[in-house]
């Protein structure tokens, strides 16, 4: 059941919950587009991980109200806001592709409250000095990220024109995509219910408007408002090493700069190999000690 949480300012944030209630918890933050709707794992895996996953809206998608100009750094005192709502005084941080940013932000900003941090397939900062950010990247996303940093709030109508297309027939973000997908990739969606799942958080995602996918993109090229070295919790940066949607290169520049971090590179994987690698990654999140310094390995 979804539930609002209101933030200090009074914006409404959706809210959901899964598996355990006297599990482990962990934020699971989605990618960009996305919604609490997930990816997530079945029902069944997170009970016997002993997991309690909490999934939510950003701004300005599904049923999340806009937080106008936010910057990355600005996820932080919504994920603290809605885990004081829950009662929570700690818990691990998991985010996926876009979700991936906000995932570190938690951990450099909220370091009394969250004991571990996973980013999958995420990316790193637009002003990474030494990295060739559109490296190995598909043509769509760096047509779209150069028109971000060219064109700034001016993208926001031709991405508002492309969430009414995805509005009226869900199944066509991934379809549009499809050639530009690796193999292993095309294995993952070409899963029924894996297509099906994507329908159904890409619709709430742009349920109301485009406005955080929008947000999002000029967040992620915008400084991101808080520094990597500084992050001290134990760290799992996981990157599928044939990813061409966030370049594997991303991942390894994050681990070259936050000092706590493990990068697991996973040969033969992609961008949705995140999807299988999941449980995993949770399990670890659920371990025993915040002190553990993600020397494990998946």
């Amino acid at each position: 059941m979804t539930s609002l949480v209101f933030t200090s300012d009074r914006r409404a944030l959706a809210v959901e919950e899964w598996g355990e209630d006297a599990g482990a918890p962990v934020f699971l933050l989605h990618g960009t587009p996305g919604s609490r709707l997930g990816p997530i794992p079945r029902p069944m895996v997170l009970y016997q991980l002993g997991i309690r996953l909490i999934t939510f809206d950003r701004p300005g998608y599904g049923r999340s109200e806009r937080h106008f100009g936010r910057v990355v750094a600005d996820i932080a005192a919504d994920v603290r806001q809605i885990a004081d709502h829950l009662g929570l005084t700690e818990f691990a941080v998991l985010g996926r592709s876009g979700g991936g940013p906000h995932a570190l932000a938690c951990a450099a900003l909220l370091p009394e409250r969250v004991r571990r941090t996973a980013v999958l397939v995420g990316l790193a900062p637009a002003q990474a000095e030494g990295l060739d950010w559109f490296e190995g990247m598909t043509a769509s996303n760096t047509r779209e990220y150069m028109a971000v940093r060219h064109q700034g709030r001016l993208i926001s109508a031709r991405l508002r024109s492309a969430a009414e297309r995805i509005r009226a027939d869900p199944a066509r973000l991934v379809a549009d995509l499809y050639h530009e997908l690796p193999l292993s990739d095309r294995r993952i969606v070409g899963d029924g219910g894996i297509r099906r799942m994507l329908a159904a958080t890409y619709t709430e995602a742009f349920r109301a408007s485009a406005d955080g996918w929008v947000d999002d993109l000029l967040a992620f090229c915008a400084p991101w408002g808080f520094e990597l070295g500084g992050i001290t919790v134990p760290t799992m940066l996981w990157h599928g090493a044939d990813d061409t949607f966030s370049p594997v290169g991303h991942s390894r520049w994050l681990g070259a700069n936050i000092p706590s971090s493990t990068v697991v590179i996973e040969s033969g994987s992609a961008h949705f190999g995140a999807f299988d690698v999941l449980p995993d990654v949770l399990a670890w999140l659920a371990g025993p000690s915040r002190d553990d310094r993600a020397s494990q390995r998946l």
